[in-house]
């Protein structure tokens, strides 16, 4: 029971991370606006992990933090953000963000011993399926020809970096408390970010009530709580069943732009709505053989 609720929080608190993206972009910098979230996450979850007493990770699995953090905060951030604001179309970007989970699992069975039954293949099948059809009205508009070589690059590289980050996380690393790893890790993404709106050069920020409420909440809500929930899963369920989530934000976000922008919501859409779920559900409904299991420390 505590595995579906912190699921169903996770997909919606990550689905919020669309809504939010599309309004800050009008009144800040996109580098400057995410090195600032990270920021102030890494001083949140610093305050959590000092009150609960948990050491700081050093050597080794501090390197292997900073490194995940970096992949999965940083670059994939970042990376997205610069893809989308130089071209390379959102409908097409979420498209490419949905291969993710194809990805952690090929990655989880072939480097970490992971043995997926052919149901998890099938569902995440489907489930791909779903979101391309609920993402097909922005595939169309958009075009394939509207998709410059760059940034298409960077947007597959801000993909395979998420799955990079994701997989870290069933590393040696996943013994330690969940508040220190997103310190740590947030403070990896924050350097990237950082080091971003340096080489940018834009410090665009009119200080918008807007743009104040939506750093807190991706501050709190996307990265402290979201990204937290994100590594929990991992560790408890596994990296290709907890990237199978992932499949249900596009969805769930197209559903929150057409309550909050009025975006078309057509039948396509709500069919592939459907299968995503459905895919995800049937993809998850047999929990995979792991080599070895790393249960989080009380």
């Amino acid at each position: 029971m505590i595995a579906l609720l912190a699921s169903a929080l996770f997909v919606a608190i990550w689905s919020t991370g669309f809504v939010v993206a599309r309004a800050l972009v009008p009144h800040a910098a996109p580098e400057l606006a995410l090195a600032i979230r990270l920021s102030l996450t890494t001083l949140v979850l610093s305050g959590a992990a000092l009150y609960a007493r948990q050491a700081l990770p050093r050597g080794r699995r501090l390197r292997l933090h900073l490194m995940a953090g970096a992949m999965l905060h940083g670059i994939y951030l970042t990376a997205s953000w610069w893809a989308v604001s130089n071209g390379m179309p959102a409908g097409i970007m979420s498209l490419l963000g949905a291969l993710q989970p194809l990805m952690v699992a090929v990655a989880s069975v072939a480097f970490l011993g992971d043995r997926l039954p052919g149901r998890a293949w099938a569902g995440l099948a489907v489930a791909i399926v779903g979101v391309a059809c609920v993402l097909m009205p922005a595939i169309e508009r958009s075009g394939a020809n509207a998709i410059s070589l760059f940034p298409a690059i960077v947007g597959m590289l801000a993909v395979l970096s998420m799955a990079g980050g994701t997989l870290i996380q069933r590393g040696s690393i996943a013994g330690d408390g969940i508040a220190i790893s997103g310190a740590v890790q947030n403070a990896g993404g924050t350097l990237v970010a950082v080091t971003a709106t340096l080489l940018a050069g834009d410090y665009r920020w009119d200080g918008a009530p807007i743009l104040w409420l939506g750093i807190g909440w991706s501050a709190l809500g996307l990265s402290a709580a979201g990204l937290s929930l994100l590594v929990w899963l991992v560790r408890h369920q596994g990296p290709t069943r907890m990237s199978m989530l992932l499949l249900l934000v596009p969805p769930l976000a197209a559903i929150e732009a057409w309550l909050l922008f009025g975006e078309r919501l057509g039948p396509v859409q709500l069919a592939g709505f459907a299968l995503a779920l459905g895919g995800v559900m049937l993809g998850r409904s047999t929990r995979p053989a792991l080599s070895g299991e790393v249960a989080e420390p009380a």
